[in-house]
């Protein structure tokens, strides 16, 4: 098990398997908020769900829209079970809190790897496996 201590975006608590990304996102035109599904094409996790998921990348991109997107996707029940960033930029700061998704940065995020169980309490993210 490894605790990791990182900032907090968003005050919550999370748990869910971690689904892990190596490149930013962008919410807006890169996922899905009817259905949760990763849709930028080309993107390492196109066609992947953030369903229930601790959702893991180094940060977002593109359009400021990417804040309401994150929101929809809560409001439709389809959002992330939390978000780990390396560095959460406001778009994904503006969208997690709208959102009420537990969301925590200056993680490193290189320690979580795919499918592993990530919680998160605060500031704390904690690893199994």
């Amino acid at each position: 098990m490894t605790t990791m201590e990182g900032r907090i975006i968003c005050k919550g608590k999370a748990s869910g398997q971690a689904l892990v990304s190596a490149m930013p996102v962008s919410f807006f035109g890169g996922i899905d908020p009817k259905s949760g599904l990763v849709i930028e094409k080309g993107h390492e996790l196109e066609g992947k769900s953030i369903v229930g998921r601790v959702f893991v990348f180094p940060k977002g991109k593109g359009s400021t829209v990417g804040s309401y997107i994150i929101y929809q996707l809560a409001k439709n029940g389809k959002a992330p079970a939390a978000i780990v960033n390396a560095e959460t930029e406001p778009i994904i700061a503006q969208g997690a809190i709208l959102g009420g998704i537990p969301c925590v940065d200056k993680v490193d995020i290189s320690k979580i790897r795919m499918g592993q169980r990530v919680s998160v309490d605060g500031a704390k993210v904690t690893v199994d496996g």
